[in-house]
């Protein structure tokens, strides 16, 4: 039986969309859940100004880079927690005992840090779907957690745009 739920959580649609997931199966089965939105400074959105801006390279030179960087990367941390706040207290207004943490640094090693020391039932992460070549350059969050949580883990694929025909919708066509 899960009774204690780590939800890991993102500002994306999939984010969303585990999240709502998540709320439903501990409301179902009366599980307490945790939120977790990791900040990560190696993804695209959180790049550091030292690699983005070449004149920036030695800071000693020029600070303005880099107090602007750490203002905006302040501002977001307020941002993000507000945000996990907020849906906290829907899950709650939902029924269901929630907590949330944020943390910073490498999202798949987190989540599983955070599932073993809270310690957790079940991982419920979302899952993009990527495979072969964009899989070994992007990463995979979901595959990480799979091969290293110390619980089980419900990997929630995102919505897919099916285009393909329902078998009863088809039509034959003869020639």
């Amino acid at each position: 039986m899960f009774y204690k739920i780590l939800v890991a959580v993102d500002r994306t649609q999939m984010g969303q969309h585990v999240f709502e997931q998540g709320v439903s199966l501990a409301k179902g089965i009366n599980a307490e859940v945790m939120l977790l939105h990791v900040l990560s400074p190696l993804e695209d959105a959180y790049l550091s100004p030292v690699f983005t801006q070449p004149d920036a390279m030695y800071p000693t030179l020029q600070t303005h880079p880099m107090d602007n960087h750490i203002r905006e990367w302040e501002a977001m941390k307020k941002e993000r927690l507000d945000w996990l706040r907020s849906l906290t207290n829907v899950a709650i207004n939902a029924g269901v005992k929630t907590g949330f943490t944020q943390n910073m640094g490498d999202a798949g090693r987190i989540i599983c840090e955070v599932a073993s020391s809270w310690p957790a039932d079940l991982i419920i992460v979302g899952r993009r779907g990527l495979a072969g070549i964009s899989e070994f350059f992007l990463g995979s969050i979901s595959n990480y957690v799979l091969h290293h949580a110390p619980c089980s883990v419900l990997a929630i694929q995102g919505k897919m745009n099916n285009t393909t025909e329902k078998p009863q919708d088809a039509q034959i066509k003869s020639t």
